[in-house]
């Protein structure tokens, strides 16, 4: 089959197209045939960042598909050839107290199809049958596979881990990344008065353009003022950060008493300074 793969990370301009060897689908496995691969900024990292020594090279990415199953292995009862499926990227093993407690993120195994196995940037794929999830006919392929990682990601972050609830007020940081403007939408529909940061007019319109209440642009000046007024010097209940180091200290700053911070990227880098 064809995959988009590299032998030495960097960047895109490494990819090479070409045959890879076919899969084939194990004992509670589904062989997929790709019909959508985004590309998000987590598949950017992995084109970074991946270690050139690792023996897995050459490697392809790609953390978020759709596609249709072309086979199933042995005990497989949920799908069948021709089935039209999206693909949870997660990988856990299933069994232990944290996957028994729906909590998978933090099994001591977790992984991510695209990181630690090859994954939707080739014609076809194997993963667990537990990976997937039926796909209505009226959801385009293209949609199907722009939402996996980055709706999983904002969810977890605003209502699992950041406990988000009707009425409360969300700072929603780097608001035009695929998280972040995920995010925006869950918020708003979650009852939540959402302020938003990003940099340009161009994306402060479309971040107003997804729901956001409030929407400051980061390259005007510091944004904390803004975030002062609107909340009338109170601040934030939930600040969702994904930007890292340049953003960290407006977010603690942003946040009311008893506000949380949750964070799930650091794209701007992983250090930064704390006041206690």
């Amino acid at each position: 089959m064809l995959a988009a793969w590299f032998r030495t990370p960097r960047g895109p301009a490494r990819i090479e197209r070409g045959e890879v060897p076919d899969p084939s689908p194990g004992p509670g496995q589904v062989l997929i045939g790709v019909r959508a691969a985004a590309l998000n900024h987590f598949d950017l990292l992995v084109l970074r960042e991946t270690d050139p020594a690792s023996p897995t090279l050459p490697f392809w990415g790609g953390a978020d598909i759709a596609g249709e199953v072309l086979e199933t292995g042995a005990g497989v009862t949920g799908f069948a050839r021709g089935d039209r499926v999206v693909v949870n990227p997660g990988l856990f093993c299933g069994r232990c107290r944290e996957c028994a407690a729906g909590q998978e993120s933090q099994c001591a195994d977790f992984g991510i199809i695209g990181d630690s196995v090859p994954g939707g940037c080739a014609e076809r794929i194997v993963v667990e049958e537990r990976n997937l999830l039926s796909l209505p006919v009226h959801v385009p392929w293209e949609t199907a596979a722009a939402a996996p990682l980055v709706g999983q990601t904002a969810w977890r972050a605003l209502m699992t881990q950041g406990g988000l609830r009707p009425g409360e007020d969300v700072l929603i940081v780097g608001a035009s990344g695929g998280v972040a403007s995920t995010a925006i939408q869950i918020a708003r529909l979650s009852g939540a008065r959402v302020l938003a940061v990003t940099s340009g007019p161009d994306k402060v319109a479309r971040t107003r353009s997804l729901g956001a209440d409030v929407v400051f642009d980061r390259s005007a000046g510091d944004w904390w003022d803004g975030v002062a007024e609107a909340t009338h010097g109170r601040g934030v209940d939930l600040v969702l950060d994904g930007i890292g180091a340049a953003t960290w200290a407006g977010g603690l700053r942003s946040l009311a008493r008893g506000g949380r911070l949750v964070t799930y990227g650091r794209t701007t880098g992983r250090l930064a300074e704390t006041d206690i």
